[in-house]
């Protein structure tokens, strides 16, 4: 006989909590192994396609090692310093930058910067502050993300659980599937695959998306001759998860850059600026509907929301999950929604004799 609903929603209740306090406090701990989870988990359909055309999954997952560490030697020995040094040489520019806006703006507007004006005052004070903390903050956030992402951690730790949770997928799937609750096997089955739908298509999707584009922009823009062409297309890419947000922001970015280096260019301040519109013309019309497909169920609105929670909660950590976590929620919400249709609290009693009739 099946557990009464109260105690199985006491028992999943406490599961939950058990789950929220490890992620509270062993959240730097578990931060290699959410990530190789995450990357072991991307991977795994082309391990699967690999079993397809003959290979053993020892001989996939050791091609896919073979091509990372390929992918990682080119990364780490051509884009990764030069994005570093573009983000430092963006941070030591930024207070000239600032003041050749300040100069713009009194020669076009000088009543904005009046000296008793609350505007030359704000603006003031935020010269000041980028001339003292706009290196402090860079050097700090890199010196943070040594600390928090170890050199051990980088280049042992991750990809060794990347190999072995995807040489052992389908095996621990298997294994995790034995242990469910037989009577409710079937659902839990079920809300497993649209999780899992909803995940692919969205991170998979959506990561394709990010990386064609912020490539796409990168090489734009340093063809161009944008200085900070790099930078400002990785910012692009790494946000463009959020339908608008990424072309905003990058554009904004682009095109204030390009108005300080090519002020009286417009050709080429024009083309920084139509760049930006053909990526969002190619997203919304070709990458998005081809790669992610139609809607996933994660509103933007939605996912936001669950990174700054899971974000402010848990850190970093807590940023990785909150991904799978929304989409798990929506899929479970969807599914509570059709339930509750399903039953009396919804449909009534009257509803239910006009069935019977």
């Amino acid at each position: 006989m099946a557990l009464p609903v109260r105690d199985q929603v006491r028992y999943w209740s406490i599961a939950l909590a058990v789950f929220a306090v490890v992620l509270w406090f062993l959240g730097n701990v578990l931060l290699p192994f959410v990530l190789g989870g995450a990357i072991a988990y991307s991977i795994d359909p082309i391990a699967d396609r690999l079993e397809r055309l003959g290979l053993s999954r020892l001989a996939a997952t050791a091609v896919i090692s073979i091509a990372a560490v390929l992918l990682f030697v080119v990364l780490g020995l051509l884009v990764v310093p030069m994005l570093v040094g573009q983000l430092i040489d963006l941070a030591q520019i930024l207070p000239q930058l600032f003041q050749n806006l300040r100069e713009f703006i009194d020669t076009r507007f000088p009543s904005l910067l009046d000296s008793g004006s609350q505007a030359h005052q704000a603006l003031a004070s935020l010269g000041e502050t980028l001339k003292s903390r706009a290196l402090e903050v860079v050097q700090t956030l890199l010196g943070s993300a040594r600390s928090a992402l170890s050199l051990v951690m980088l280049l042992v730790i991750v990809p060794v659980v990347s190999v072995y949770l995807l040489l052992d997928w389908d095996r621990m799937v298997a294994e995790i599937d034995e242990l469910l609750p037989r009577d409710h096997a079937p659902v839990i089955r079920r809300l497993a695959r649209d999780i899992d739908a909803t995940l692919s298509s969205f991170v998979r999707g959506m990561g394709t998306v990010c990386l064609i584009l912020g490539t796409y922009y990168a090489v734009a823009l340093m063809i161009v001759g944008l200085q900070f062409g790099l930078i400002v297309g990785a910012i692009a890419g790494l946000v463009t998860f959020i339908p608008y947000l990424g072309a905003i922001i990058g554009g904004t970015l682009a095109i204030g850059l390009a108005l300080f280096q090519f002020w009286g260019d417009w050709l080429s301040i024009g083309l920084v600026a139509g760049i930006f519109v053909l990526g969002q013309v190619a997203e919304g019309n070709f990458l998005t509907p081809k790669l992610v497909g139609g809607s996933v169920g994660l509103h933007p609105v939605w996912l936001l929301l669950a990174l700054s929670v899971f974000g402010t909660l848990f850190g970093f950590v807590g940023m990785l999950v909150a991904v799978p976590v929304a989409a798990s929620l929506g899929v479970l919400a969807r599914f509570g929604v059709q339930q509750y249709r399903l039953s009396l609290l919804y449909r009534g009693l009257t509803h239910q004799d006009q069935d019977v009739e």
